[in-house]
C-alpha cells in the first residue's frame, strides 16, 4: 500500500473543499434565490473540469498520484452530492416541490452536459493540433470516444 497516494488525495481534497467553500459562499452572498445556486454552480463547474481533466489525461502519461490528487481529491471535494441532496431535502421540507424538482433535473442534465462539453472542449483543441479523437453527430446520436448519447427516438 502506497501511503503517499493518501497524501496526494488529502492535499487535493483540502484544496477542493476550500475552493468549493469560497466559490459557493461567494455565489450565495450574491444571490437571493430559493434555488441552491452555489452548490449547483460548483457541481457544474466540477463536472466540466472532470470532463476536461479525464479527457486530457486519457492518452497522456500523467502519474497516478497526480490523477488521484485532481480527480479523487480536488474534484471529489470540490463537488458534492451530499450537499446537493441535503439542500434538495430542505427545499422539499419547505414545500417548494417545484424548486426541488428543478434542482434535481437541472443538476443531473446540466451536470452530464458539462462533462460532455469538457470532453468535447479538449477534443476540439486536440483536433486543432492534429491529436483529436473523432467525435460525430448524426441521426440523433452524439458519439464521443466510443460513448454514444441518443438524443431522441425515431
Amino acid at each position: 500500500m502506497d501511503y503517499l497516494n493518501y497524501l496526494y488525495i488529502a492535499l487535493g481534497g483540502a484544496l477542493g473543499a476550500t475552493s468549493r467553500y469560497i466559490v459557493s459562499t461567494w455565489i450565495y452572498n450574491k444571490s437571493e434565490y430559493l434555488f441552491p445556486l452555489g452548490t449547483f454552480i460548483v457541481n457544474i463547474i466540477g463536472c466540466f473540469l472532470l470532463g476536461v481533466f479525464s479527457n486530457l489525461t486519457l492518452e497522456k502519461s500523467v502519474s497516478p498520484q497526480i490523477r488521484m490528487m485532481i480527480s479523487v481529491g480536488f474534484l471529489g471535494a470540490f463537488t458534492t452530492f451530499s450537499t446537493f441532496s441535503l439542500e434538495t431535502l430542505n427545499i422539499i421540507k419547505e414545500n417548494n416541490i417545484g424548486i426541488a424538482f428543478l434542482n434535481i433535473t437541472l443538476s443531473i442534465i446540466i451536470g452530464l452536459l458539462a462533462v460532455w462539453v469538457g470532453v468535447a472542449f479538449t477534443n476540439f483543441f486536440n483536433r486543432e493540433k492534429g491529436k483529436g479523437v473523432k467525435n460525430e453527430v448524426k441521426e440523433g446520436l452524439i458519439t464521443i470516444k466510443n460513448v454514444t448519447l441518443k438524443l431522441h427516438n425515431k
